[in-house]
């Protein structure tokens, strides 16, 4: 995506070629026809820099004071302004004359970029309902239009990590969690993400739940049959039972494996998320059985 600040630009006759009809090339680039002593072209101004800027690097803004430019106006036909002209690919292919309200500048965008303003915050509250729902392909499809607005978004990439945990792509969520930046690292959803990462990835190797719960019944004091038991039923989303299990290696030996169980607990409610069911029921317990 573009910087804000390189979207919007005044230009010149000299210019032109290379801040229009170049650059319009890459993106449709529109041009602003205005002068000093034009009241409406005040009143426009903001309107259409702040619709450029919303529609973040999909098309570009070019100012030209005709006062000191008249040239590339006058071989327009501009007779009034401000007018406005979008170029795609070297061609004047739109325009209007006059200032017009924000939501007729949007609609004039969106004719040549497609719909602007998507509700982030919207995109990923239903993106995260789809993940909860087991809807995987649902999730990662809005996660994936965040990124295509935001593409450094922390919420969207920790979500797209999740979604590809949950459809069992280890491999992919590892190369997407490498991709992410260093200054996002340490975001909650990226380190929920990478602890839901790290949590099927132990999972993967161990045996089927069968085995190890007839390893625990056979001997209720064997903690690391217990453990095994636990990372097994958590990574069959039996996370409830995955909790109860290291609590009960908390109750018998809070020290075992340098506090192996507890550590493990903390690493569940990372990879969950703090308002999941297991999460808030496993702390519940785990606070009792720490403070008892």
């Amino acid at each position: 995506m573009s910087d804000t600040a390189d979207l919007v630009k005044d230009t010149t006759t000299a210019a032109f070629r290379q801040d229009v009809l170049a650059e319009s090339m890459k993106q449709p680039v529109l041009v602003d026809f205005w002068a000093p002593w034009c009241g409406p072209c005040k009143q426009l101004g903001p309107l259409i820099e702040k619709a450029v800027k919303a529609a973040k690097g999909r098309v570009k803004l070019v100012k030209m004071n005709i006062d000191e430019h008249p040239q590339v106006a006058g071989q327009l036909g501009v007779q009034s302004i401000p007018a406005v002209f979008a170029f795609d690919r070297g061609q004047p292919v739109d325009g209007f004359v006059g200032a017009l309200p924000e939501s007729q500048i949007k609609g004039f965008i969106e004719r040549l970029v497609g719909p602007l303003g998507a509700d982030i915050a919207a995109i990923l509250a239903e993106a995260g309902a789809l993940l909860e729902t087991g809807d995987v392909a649902g999730a990662a499809e809005r996660y994936a239009q965040v990124l295509a607005e935001e593409s450094e978004n922390p919420e969207a990439l920790g979500g797209i990590i999740r979604a590809q945990v949950l459809a069992g792509n280890l491999e992919q969520a590892r190369r997407i969690l490498s991709t992410v930046p260093e200054a996002k690292a340490d975001h909650p959803a990226i380190a929920g993400a990478r602890a839901a990462l790290d949590l099927a990835e132990q999972t993967a190797a161990l045996g089927d739940v069968a085995g190890l719960v007839a390893a625990v019944d056979a001997n209720p004091l064997d903690h690391q049959a217990r453990f095994d038991l636990a990372m097994a039923l958590a990574g069959h989303n039996r996370r409830l039972d995955a909790v109860e299990h290291l609590v009960t290696i908390l109750r018998k030996d809070r020290k075992w494996n340098d506090e192996a169980a507890r550590k493990q607990l903390l690493q569940f409610f990372d990879a969950w998320g703090p308002m999941d069911e297991a999460t808030l029921t496993g702390r519940r317990q785990l606070s009792a059985t720490l403070f008892s």
